[in-house]
């Protein structure tokens, strides 16, 4: 099946109700189908999708009927869809048959099928129209594209007398059709014609831009033979033609154009000079990098640049040396450029040129190659560790960073031992950044978690603090132990880091040791933090909604005053469980707690409605009960600017007096602001069981309904 049936075949599935059975290819019983509509007296459009319909299912058999809708100005174009995707010679001869009855549109709607299906037989027919001086120029243009589009020998003949055409419109034509017809007789082995062709369309008189398409045809066509027309195509003066120029420099291929393009960057005009740089970029090849990499050491600065950064595109070990005198030259832009360059070059032969050059480096080439390897991640451990104990800060500093990205952790200790004995205040930041971004990477987090809780000891207190940062970062069960021991410490600095860390541990194996922590810790600061961290994993890594419960419980009986404890029951609305009901019914015997613990118990019930057996029995004693609460309606705002919140409400009542929403801030959950700057309330009407009530609430105040 063609490639028109099969796209067609496509938009038939999506073609809503053309017919009631399914498309079924190369089925006769469609065809016939389809035919069934063009003969009935059916409405057009239905006829239009059976056209289409026949182009995937037609054969010669339904040429007769389209054949007969040629004539029609409103089917015509869908008749022509199956008679030129049809693979069968009835449709050239139907087509040629209409083309000699038909005129104006319809005939040009022929002509042009005529030239899809590249009908050899209707050249003589294409002639006649694209020649005749009495014929309209939009019959005789199509007529001539259409003889370039059958792409012949024959079909040549014509179009060399259709350039002479005193319209204008059929020159432009002709030369389309030279064009076309030149790239078939060239596909088909016919160099000399298709020369020929594209030659006459060239020099044609027609406008600029078909003159170009002529040319670079004949350009290609012509092959090493065609480099002299390419370069006059580059030399022009108009933009037009170099920009088409600049074009086949990167279509054609060949030594000779490397070598004729390659010498051509040293002559060209200022303007021109970047444009070819990255056109020779895109050709590739030896010639042409040896081309840009002269222009990158040695040319004009306009030429430079986009040359350095070409290298970086195209290339090779060859490229480093001039590559690294730009990198750590003057000009910043330039140095910059190479620098990137450099990091992009492809290849292993690259890292190794660069690992030869750092130990006969020194200064600002040998940052260079450092910054290099760690870009690269280039295994030169050895050498960095010795540029570690230059003399030369901005070596030294370019090391540090460098064994960041490549040491690995064997070799872990030197970097620590940086970082604890740094040489004065700037390199400690730089050694701890880099050890940070070494320690991230370790694939043994426990083994790099321990060889830095090994080095606390001897670190000065600022880096001690440093160091247990990046253990957090690091993790595992090592790094846990390691925070854990510092929040345990006595040293109240290294209580407040770890307590800190453990506060926003990400795996729940923090959870026992914050408990111990706010169980054992005296009453402060550090206590009500790891007391809130263990209630954070609780409820939002502890497991299912049962063992969140159990975890909750937990810190209830570790709470020490009414305010931790009523941390607990704020925190147990959030996990709506049989045990965290049966903590809020506990709790709510306390007077203190009593208002919190039925506010925690409405909102588990509100949330797991009856999948707690018995849950709003054992809710009744803190006045929580099964309500039929409704909304009758809701506004928002302030003096007469009021928003209905309503359906907002409406969405989130339940059965108790509690409103959950999704969000603290009215704002959030109604839609904006609906005063900036003015302090707002939210106004309920409602009843509960059918007793009407009306409250009104300040600005993200909670919603709890009184009872009427």
């Amino acid at each position: 099946m063609s490639m028109i049936r099969l796209m067609l075949a496509a938009a038939l599935v999506a073609a809503p109700g053309l017919v009631p059975s399914a498309l079924r290819a190369d089925d006769a019983g469609r065809e016939a189908e389809l035919l069934a509509v063009l003969r009935s007296d059916k409405p057009e459009a239905d006829k239009a999708l059976a056209c289409k319909g026949l182009a995937v299912h037609g054969s010669a058999a339904a040429v007769p009927d389209l054949a007969k809708l040629l004539d029609n100005e409103r089917l015509a174009s869908w008749a022509r869809i199956p008679l030129e995707a049809i693979p069968d010679t009835a449709c050239d001869a139907a087509l040629r048959d209409a083309a000699g009855r038909l005129s104006g549109k319809l005939l040009v709607g022929v002509v042009n099928s005529l030239g899809v299906r590249r009908d050899a037989a209707a050249v003589d027919l294409l002639a006649t129209l694209a020649l005749d001086p009495q014929q309209d120029a939009a019959v005789a243009g199509p007529a001539a594209i259409a003889l370039g589009k059958i792409g012949t020998v024959a079909a040549a003949a014509p179009l060399d007398k259709a350039l002479a055409s005193p319209a204008a419109a059929v020159r432009l034509a002709a030369a389309e059709g030279c064009v076309l017809c030149g790239e078939h007789v060239l596909a088909a082995g016919k160099t000399a014609e298709a020369v020929r062709l594209f030659e006459a369309a060239r020099k044609a008189d027609v406008p600029a831009r078909r003159k170009h398409e002529a040319t670079r045809a004949l350009i290609l066509a012509r092959g090493a033979g065609g480099v002299p027309l390419l370069l006059e195509l580059l030399a022009a003066d108009d933009r037009a033609s170099r920009t088409m120029g600049l074009v086949v420099a990167r279509e054609l291929p060949g030594a000779e154009a490397d070598t004729a393009l390659a010498a051509l960057l040293g002559t060209a005009s200022p303007n021109l000079r970047p444009l070819l740089v990255e056109a020779l970029a895109d050709r590739g090849g030896a010639i042409v990098r040896a081309a840009i990499v002269q222009a990158a050491a040695k040319g004009d600065r306009d030429v430079r640049l986009p040359a350095v950064r070409a290298l970086g595109r195209v290339g090779d070990a060859g490229s480093l040396a001039p590559l690294l005198e730009l990198a750590v030259g003057d000009d910043a832009e330039l140095a910059a450029a190479a620098a990137d360059a450099i990091a992009g070059l492809p290849g292993d032969g690259i890292d190794a040129a660069i690992s030869r050059q750092i130990p006969s480096s020194s200064g600002k080439k040998l940052v260079m190659l450092l910054n290099l390897a760690a870009q690269r991640r280039i295994d030169v451990l050895p050498q960095v560790l010795e540029a570690v104990q230059s003399p030369d800060a901005a070596v030294h500093a370019a090391a540090l960073a460098t064994l960041g990205e490549i040491v690995d952790l064997e070799r872990l200790p030197v970097l620590v031992q940086q970082a604890v004995k740094p040489r004065d205040e700037a390199d400690a930041a730089a050694a701890l950044k880099a050890l940070k971004t070494a320690c991230v990477r370790m694939p043994d987090r426990d083994r790099c978690a321990g060889t830095l809780a090994a080095a606390l000891d001897a670190a000065p207190d600022a880096t001690k603090i440093a160091l247990l940062d990046i253990i957090g970062e690091v993790g595992g069960g090592r790094a846990l132990e390691a925070v854990a021991a510092a929040a345990r410490s006595g040293d109240e600095k290294l209580q407040d880091a770890g307590t800190r860390l453990l506060g926003a541990w990400m795996t729940a194996d923090a959870g026992p040791v914050l408990l111990d922590l706010a169980k054992t810790m005296p009453q402060g600061k550090f206590q009500d933090r790891a007391f809130r961290g263990f209630l954070r994993i609780a409820r939002q890594l502890g497991g299912t909604p049962d063992q969140k419960a159990a975890l909750c419980r937990q810190a209830f009986a570790a709470a020490r005053d009414a305010d931790e404890k009523l941390f607990v029951l704020e925190a147990i609305r959030s996990v709506p469980a049989a045990d965290t009901l049966a903590l809020a019914v506990e709790a709510g015997a306390a007077a203190e707690l009593r208002e919190a613990a039925r506010l925690a118990a409405a909102d588990i019930l509100t949330k797991t409605g009856d999948s707690i057996p018995g849950g709003w029995e054992k809710a009744a004693p803190l006045g929580v009960n099964r309500l039929k609460i409704e909304i009758v309606s809701a506004t928002y705002g302030a003096g007469e600017v009021q928003r209905d919140v309503s359906d907002a409400l409406r969405k989130r009542v339940g059965p108790t007096p509690l409103i959950s929403m999704p969000s603290p801030a009215y704002n959030t959950c109604f839609g904006g602001d609906p005063a900036p700057g003015t302090a707002k309330k939210l106004t309920i009407r409602y009843t509960i069981d059918g007793k009407a009530g009306e409250a009104a609430f300040a600005e993200d105040a909670p919603i709890v309904l009184p009872l009427p």
